[in-house]
């Protein structure tokens, strides 16, 4: 596999990026973005969606412990 050109990864950026935004906007309800994401899946090589996938929930994560806090184990 070659690495993208500057515009496929444009172009990729921008279709993971939209689809970012409609879940967002759907409350992670993913049936209400699956164009986007065959878009995204289409536009991207697959190990980036797959590292994207994750630093989306990592971000989401991060996001709710920053909000909520959370409860250290306790041994």
């Amino acid at each position: 596999m070659s690495f993208p050109t500057k515009d496929q990864r444009k172009v990729c950026w921008d279709s993971r990026d939209r689809y970012w935004e409609c879940l967002d906007v759907n409350h992670d309800e993913r049936e209400k973005c699956i164009k986007l994401r065959q878009t995204y899946e289409s536009s991207c090589p697959a190990q980036w969606v797959k590292h994207f996938d994750r630093k989306r929930n990592y971000l989401k994560f991060k996001d709710r412990i920053e909000k909520e806090g959370y409860d250290p184990l306790k041994e």
